[in-house]
């Protein structure tokens, strides 16, 4: 009987074994490893984009040339399910290096939405990079403003944002409104910010408030916020952009102006959003990307002390 007993709790002993197991191998795969910086520039672009990876949301269906029987959807914001989403193909050589110049430079065509993002995760940094306009625009934006974005922070998986991009905040570039900020979300919920705004304007195209981005301002949720000043660079000249992120904080730089400042980031559960990976948009616009690097912060610089 004692034997049996003996049996029976190694049997219950190797059983919570296996699951803790299980359970810290699970947790081992969902929690992302941050990826350590130095105080040096570290290039995050290189001639054969390693650190990068592809996600390509559906077409439109205005797009020529695509392979027999690729899926696509009558408007972009109606995507189907996940796996009729195009994923990790290149198609139509959405994104391209070039490394005529002498240095690397990231074309985009912005044919079809999608995004490239950092294999890293990143936190407490500062990230700089170059982009300038081409003259393409597609549907569904050819009569829009060209469009495109810095995201980071970015969280789970790919498509969770218009079956395309993945939860993050946004430093958004479009003409005439560099650094505006956008929490992207999905059914889950939508991430948060705080920033310092004006009274807000409607926003029906986003079914939300819209704000302006005022230091001196009341500080508070927004779901969408627009940068100030507006410091675009004419047409075809590179305009130099700089996220500073530290904790729960980040601060956008465009061309040497401080256009907006967010505070207290939060996931969809609500938790401090201090680290992700970072990802750049292609979305109905050309563009071009050059002399991306990033180092680490041991602290949000004391010049941004007063904005906060």
């Amino acid at each position: 009987m004692k034997k049996i007993q003996k049996i029976k709790f190694s049997f219950i002993i190797g059983l919570i074994l296996i699951i803790t197991g299980c359970s810290t191998s699970k947790n081992l795969v969902t929690s992302p490893v941050i990826h350590s910086l130095g105080d040096t520039w570290q290039p995050l672009l290189d001639k054969n984009s390693d650190g990068w990876e592809i996600w390509l949301g559906v077409p439109h269906p205005s797009v020529k040339g695509l392979p027999v029987n690729t899926f696509t959807m009558e408007k972009l914001w109606f995507h189907g399910d996940p796996a009729d989403a195009i994923g990790q193909k290149n198609l139509k050589d959405v994104f391209t290096i070039n490394n005529d110049s002498g240095e690397p430079v990231l074309n985009v065509t912005g044919e079809i939405y999608g995004g490239i993002s950092t294999k890293a995760h990143y936190q407490n940094y500062h990230l700089s990079l170059q982009v300038k306009w081409g003259d393409k625009k597609w549907e569904p934006r050819l009569n829009a403003l060209r469009d495109s974005g810095l995201l980071f922070h970015c969280q789970g998986e790919h498509g969770a944002f218009w079956r395309t991009w993945k939860l993050c905040h946004e430093y958004q570039i479009q003409e005439t409104d560099l650094g505006d900020y956008i929490p992207l979300g999905n059914d889950s919920g939508y991430l948060k910010g705080k920033i310092r705004s004006r009274d807000p304007i409607p926003n029906s195209a986003e079914h939300q408030q819209r704000s302006v981005y005022d230091p001196a301002g009341k500080l508070g949720y927004v779901g969408y916020a627009s940068a100030s000043p507006v410091v675009d660079k004419p047409h075809g000249e590179w305009n130099t952009l700089e996220l500073f992120t530290y904790g729960d904080r980040a601060v956008f730089v465009a061309n040497g102006e401080v256009v907006m400042v967010v505070q207290d980031m939060q996931d969809t559960k609500g938790n401090p959003l201090t680290s992700g990976q970072i990802q750049l948009q292609s979305e109905g616009a050309e563009l071009s990307f050059r002399d991306i690097k990033i180092k680490n912060l041991t602290q949000m610089p004391t010049k941004f002390s007063r904005y906060f």
